[in-house]
């Protein structure tokens, strides 16, 4: 069983929602918990990875590093989206296996599910149909992630459970025109927008789209609600049943800005799958619920933003 002073290795803790677990595991009594970062351990070398695990002995270990980004950084980095997520979570999985981990938690994406799955998306629509081009690459690599928790189980027994989050955001977001998602990217973009006079922004896509948003914060809570809870099944959907569209949001984000100048919608770039919404009656049945509403959490995340708009960097692929 899993209790406060088992060893929790956090992998990606640096990252918005390794940091957000780090945080919510602390606040919840987890004394003993792992970290290190892409310098100190490359997680897409076997051998390290193996060596870590052997040394450090994990009860359990989390999966929340991972290479992410936009549709533009999908479209330019395929081969890196596709091998370096592969690379990472093959190397944890294989190295928890091996080391007798006691428990599982990998974290992927609502992109797993078909393009033009039946809404809102169920766990059992997964490989169904073809995927969302514009993201392939990062579904795929997530994909053989879930599958292999799933293989995990069945062959050994272990309780090794696959989270799937919908479109997540908050503080410690990555908010790099280049490689980010749309959410932290209106923030930006808005934000300097406002700050040169309210001048015009545009923005990718007819605004027509519908996308489902999740605080990173609700998001640790669902780890943590898998951590001390047994979970029957192998994968289990996170959100918060309720979506907008990328219209809608943009005004709404433009509000908590600031920002009154124009809103132009470049409808020659991509739009993306036209909807995603998760249903997430599996884990609302067993106790878990969201806590934190759309607007709320969106001026938290742009106060956040704005406190720390000096330490933020681009990012390199």
């Amino acid at each position: 069983m899993i209790n406060k002073d088992s060893t929790i290795y956090i992998a990606g803790h640096n990252g918005m929602v390794g940091k957000a677990i780090w945080k919510v595991l602390n606040e919840n009594g987890f004394i003993n918990l792992i970290g290190k970062s892409s310098k100190e351990l490359d997680l897409r070398d076997q051998l390290k990875v193996k060596d870590f695990f052997i040394f450090e002995k994990p009860h359990v270990a989390i999966d929340a590093a991972a290479r992410v980004g936009g549709i533009l950084a999908n479209s330019n980095y395929p081969y890196q989206f596709l091998m370096d997520n592969m690379l990472i979570q093959n190397n944890l999985l294989t190295s928890s296996l091996e080391t007798d981990v006691e428990k599982f938690v990998f974290l992927g994406s609502s992109c797993i599910y078909p393009k033009l799955a039946p809404q809102p998306l169920k766990e059992d629509c997964l490989l169904t149909s073809s995927l969302e081009p514009t993201n392939e690459w990062y579904a795929i690599a997530k994909i053989t992630g879930v599958k292999a928790c799933e293989a995990i189980r069945k062959q050994y027994g272990k309780d090794y459970v696959s989270l799937m989050p919908t479109n997540l955001y908050g503080t410690q977001d990555n908010f790099d025109l280049h490689t980010s998602h749309v959410m932290p990217a209106m923030i930006r973009k808005f934000h300097e927008a406002m700050l040169d006079g309210n001048i015009p922004v545009t923005l990718w896509g007819t605004g027509k789209p519908l996308r489902e948003f999740l605080h990173v914060d609700d998001l640790a809570l669902a780890v943590l609600f898998a951590l001390e809870n047994k979970l029957e099944d192998s994968l289990y959907n996170v959100g918060v049943g309720i979506d907008i569209s990328i219209h809608e949001l943009a005004l709404l984000i433009q509000k908590i800005v600031g920002h009154t100048g124009e809103i132009i919608w470049d409808e020659t770039k991509p739009d993306g799958t036209p909807r995603k919404l998760m249903d997430t009656t599996k884990l609302n049945q067993l106790g878990w619920y969201p806590k934190i509403d759309l607007e709320s959490g969106i001026q938290d995340t742009y106060n956040w933003f704005v406190n720390n708009v000096h330490t933020i960097k681009e990012v390199k692929m």
